[in-house]
């Protein structure tokens, strides 16, 4: 979201670089993105629609990522599917 203070911009992209840079540390991968082909057991489809650009399964829209750690799913992705 645009803000007019750029001092509050920066520091949260700071804060979002400091949590992407510790989630690398911990071995914490995200998951959900877009044109990943659709699989229910890394992605919660929330929405299903129709993309003549897109094949079939594929993510359309990603919601909210989801983040994994090896094997283990922390949270899943909700995305838009395509039919």
């Amino acid at each position: 979201q645009s803000t007019a203070d750029d001092k509050l911009a920066e520091g949260v992209v700071m804060t979002m670089k400091q949590l992407a840079d510790t989630f690398t540390k911990l071995g914490i991968e995200t998951i959900g993105e877009k044109g990943e082909k659709f699989n229910p057991g890394l992605h919660n489809a929330v929405m299903h629609g129709e993309d003549e650009t897109m094949g079939e399964n594929e993510i359309s829209d990603v919601f909210q990522r989801g983040y994994r750690k090896g094997d283990r799913i922390i949270r899943h992705a909700m995305v838009k599917q395509v039919n």
